[in-house]
């Protein structure tokens, strides 16, 4: 065995990672305790890469059909990337270089992401090259660029260490980030008078744990932070030196902000007064280090409230020193690297501004082409609007799934069938965007190719092959420069010419020689070492942990620029007919479209269907019972899902999280609801937020499944049950081995021919090995199949109660002689009275709520509960809700 460091796929926070294989084979990951970031602990989500690298579901090898509607069929690299060429190359000689465009994402190295910036801007001669990191991090982007000049995050990790407040907004870190909001435990825990303040409009578990905790309404963030302001302002909280010394256009906010004081802000946000008085007074008392992510930035004026927030660091003084910074928290594992080569539509390599002339000189000059294209190419929304229109012709996709992640689906979906050449280079062959794909090409996923990754602390870490890609996949860096060969001979090979990733990190880094993010002297050998923080320039010995403690900034002038802009509402209201907020936001064990995390089965035990939490009111007003169907209705389209009431939500307002997609429900996702009006600087869309309507959904024929198998293949099996239904569920179960589970509602019964195909796929056609019962006249058909003793699958139709205590006994492995007269019968409950496990609480130890409740009730705090049922004892995730259960049940009793 042998063992491998790199860093984790996931989230922004950057965790180092030790990978373990043999024979070839990735089998283990665990934590690496050297790496800076996660000091050895991983979250649910990192502790399971191993498994997802095995699971199977991938792309193997190059496919391409040249109709739409076709099958694709297997081709080798040279006939794939020649048809490519051939078909980009006629695309730019009939309509021009920007008739195309390249979607990429915050997932791949920044190598690649150089590469692919390189082949777009400096070959082909388009700008039209954007990133899924437009959909996460855009407003954080331009809310730095607008107030302190760069895109340069000023704080870093060791501030949690030294605050003296910590302010999170729009942020449930202890989800989205788990393994920093560890951090901010034991911070916690090492100085009792640190105060935590969250503002969320949901009690999400980081909210829970707050000191002080601001539900505002949705989208206020802006009168909120005006407000705070007023305060210091009136109580002379404000650092007047600071602001004289080191900024400009202070006066132009303060009378902006004498407008909004708590009271009037208090209207706005459905907050008290006094507890806006109270957060000011403890974020200018800090050091404060602000923590803020989607809430701010998935928003139609998402630059005002990242730049609304940093306006009170300038103006209390909390900034460039150790525990005040406002730290943005990054969405994906490499959004920082893509920005640092300049891989969005706007933007060069090394921060450079493609509006700026004299940047399109110097990167023309250092890439050895006459010049760099003006024209400000299409952001992510734009893009597939015109991709839409016809406008743009071809589109390459490259490692991520805009037929999910994108806002108002039908419009997305719509734009790729009608598109003239849709290339999708990928790992996984069952996204969703994969349908779309005109020309499939395998690449080379996590573990499988070398390369370098930038977290939310602006730390670059090495990422390193642990193993070679499966079947035919390659790096995405090499599977561009062989394209760029083809595309443009000659050109093509001489400026997009590199034999390993360690040669596009070389020039990469001579591009950002002078720059605020220079890392003239860093090398793969220096990162091979340790993880170096930016800026890093030659001579240097250590990167830079703080920014701006000298109080120059990035700008002309070398003074900060406050922020003046009034609060705006969100960019569509709710009415009569759409009566509530919808927010959209993240699971604990889940992340983004699902894509490798919904291979891993345990991953489903906390959370394994989609659903809506509702304030309870608003349930009772609809006449809603928890686990309803419910038709949730936007401007833009609908999903049926099943209902929860939650404490966590205001009346008014409900919540769904962004991750189900058409490949695990009905319909186009949850995407179908969102709208894609987006901040006018950024181009951010928001996200967060959709006025919608919710009723009960009468779908009287109700079918479920499960199986055990393959759990790429089996659901890939009842996808097309998935589109047939108004309402489908599909996820897996289980821990040693994968577990199907389906749920299915309709207005009337499928056809025969679905439900046999389905049979078939499921092991449940044979009628001497498989147990079953049909009841015609009442539309009832049951069907389990029972191997060496254990239940391997089962299908019932028309009545579904046993559902919940089938699975457990499928997941559990329980031998079924005792349970064979029980399991075609209507109960709910399994014999004998008892219940099923479960929803899972800890994932990394197995251990179910009803367990972690009885041990409550018999008197257990949370030391007890670690020390006997040793949940929250691993990664940590869990502990936030073991909380939230042992105060619950304290306050029932």
């Amino acid at each position: 065995m042998s063992v491998v460091s790199s860093v984790c796929c996931y989230c922004g926070t950057g965790c180092g990672v030790l990978i373990e294989t043999d024979a070839g084979k990735i089998v283990g990951v665990r934590g690496d305790p050297a790496h800076p970031a996660n000091r050895g602990k991983l979250c649910t989500k990192g502790a399971t890469l191993a498994l997802s690298a095995v699971a199977s579901g991938r792309v193997l090898y190059p496919a391409l059909r040249t109709e739409k509607g076709a099958p694709r069929q297997r081709v080798n690299w040279s006939v794939a990337l020649d048809h490519v060429a051939d078909k980009f190359r006629s695309v730019i000689r009939d309509h021009g270089s920007d008739a195309v465009a390249f979607y990429i994402s915050g997932q791949l190295t920044t190598e690649a992401y150089y590469v692919f910036n390189k082949l777009a801007k400096g070959l082909i001669g388009t700008n039209n090259v954007d990133t899924n990191s437009r959909l996460c991090m855009s407003s954080a982007v331009a809310g730095y660029k607008t107030t302190l000049g760069a895109d340069s995050p000023p704080g870093c990790y060791d501030d949690i260490d030294h605050a003296g407040t910590i302010f999170i907004a729009g942020s449930n870190t202890a989800y989205a980030h788990p393994i920093l909001f560890r951090r901010i435990e034991a911070a916690r825990k090492a100085n009792p008078e640190l105060k935590l303040v969250v503002v969320d409009p949901r009690r999400t578990d980081t909210a829970a744990e707050a000191d002080l905790h601001l539900a505002i309404l949705p989208g206020t963030d802006v009168a909120l932070y005006h407000a705070m302001l007023n305060v210091m302002l009136w109580e002379e909280l404000i650092d007047r030196e600071a602001i004289a010394a080191h900024t400009e256009g202070w006066e132009a906010l303060r009378d902006v902000v004498r407008d909004y004081t708590p009271e009037k802000a208090a209207s706005i946000c459905g907050v008290a007064a006094a507890d806006i008085v109270q957060a000011a007074r403890w974020f200018a008392a800090g050091p404060t280090l602000s923590l803020y992510c989607q809430g701010l930035n998935q928003s139609s004026c998402g630059v005002d409230k990242n730049a609304a927030l940093i306006n009170l660091h300038l103006a209390a003084g909390q900034i460039g020193k150790p525990g005040a910074a406002p730290l943005s928290l990054t969405g994906q594992p490499n959004a920082m690297g893509g920005r640092e080569v300049g891989g969005m539509a706007t933007l060069l390599s090394a921060h450079r501004d493609l509006a700026d002339p004299e940047h399109r000189a110097e990167i023309a000059r250092l890439w050895g082409v006459d010049s760099v294209p003006a024209t400000p190419g299409k952001s992510a929304v734009e893009m597939f609007d015109a991709l839409g229109r016809g406008e743009i012709k071809a589109i390459w996709i490259a490692c991520t799934n805009p037929a999910q992640s994108l806002p108002d689906q039908r419009l997305v979906h719509d734009a790729l069938q009608t598109a003239e050449c849709v290339v999708v280079q990928e790992a996984f062959a069952d996204t969703e965007t994969v349908a779309f794909a005109d020309v499939l090409l395998p690449a080379a996923s996590w573990g499988e190719q070398d390369g370098t990754m930038t977290n939310s602390e602006r730390c670059i870490s090495r990422v390193h092959a642990a193993v070679p890609p499966p079947g035919e996949a390659h790096a995405d860096w090499a599977i561009v420069t062989a394209f760029a060969r083809r595309l443009i001979p000659g050109e093509g090979a001489r400026l997009v010419s590199y034999d390993s990733a360690e040669a596009v990190f070389n020039e990469h880094r001579e591009t950002t020689r002078g720059r605020d993010l220079d890392i003239t002297g860093l090398s793969y050998a220096r990162l091979d070492q340790a993880p170096q923080q930016w800026p890093f320039p030659e001579g240097a010995s250590a990167g830079q942990m703080r920014l701006y403690a000298d109080g120059i900034y990035p700008t002309a002038s070398g003074r900060a620029h406050f922020h003046a802009v009034p609060y705006r509402p969100v960019a569509e209201a709710i009415d009569a007919r759409y009566p509530l907020h919808l927010n959209t936001g993240r699971l604990r064990d889940q992340w983004h479209a699902m894509s490798r995390t919904g291979r891993v089965a345990r991953l489903f035990a906390h959370v394994d269907t989609p659903l809506l939490s509702m304030a309870p009111r608003d349930m009772e007003l609809r006449r809603l019972n928890p686990g309803d169907l419910v038709r949730v209705k936007s401007r833009r389209g609908d999903v049926v899902v099943a209902v929860e009431p939650s404490d966590s939500l205001r009346p008014g307002q409900c919540f769904l999280p962004m991750h189900w997609g058409a490949r695990f429900m009905g319909g186009l996702g949850i995407n179908a609801l969102t709208l894609p009006t987006f901040d006018a600087m950024s181009k951010q869309p928001e996200l967060k937020h959709a006025a919608v309507q919710v009723a009960k959904a009468k779908l009287p024929w109700r079918m479920a499944a499960l199986a055990v198998g393959d759990g790429a293949k089996l659901l890939d099996a009842v996808q097309p049950l998935l589109r047939a239904c108004d309402y489908a569920a599909a996820g897996l179960a289980g821990r040693e081995r994968d577990v199907l589970t389906l749920r299915l509602a309709h207005t009337q019964p499928l056809p025969d021919g679905l439900l046999a195909a389905l049979d078939t796929a499921l092991g449940l056609d044979d009628p001497l090995a498989v147990m079953h019962y049909q009841d015609s006249p009442r539309g009832i058909s049951k069907r389990v199949r029972v191997e060496s003793g254990k239940v391997v699958a089962a299908r019932l139709t028309g009545e579904t109660a046993a559902f919940d205590w089938l699975r457990d006994v499928i997941v559990e492995g329980v031998d079924a002689a005792a349970l064979r007269s029980w399991m075609l019968a209507p109960v709910a409950r399994p014999p004998a009275g008892g219940a099923g496990r479960g929803r899972i609480v800890c994932n990394c130890l197995n251990v179910a709520e009803p367990d972690i409740v009885a041990a409550i009730t018999a008197g257990a705090d949370l030391a007890a509960l670690q020390a006997t049922l040793k949940c929250g004892t691993e990664c940590g995730s869990c502990v936030p809700e073991l909380k939230r259960l042992l105060a619950g049940n304290r306050a029932a009793a």
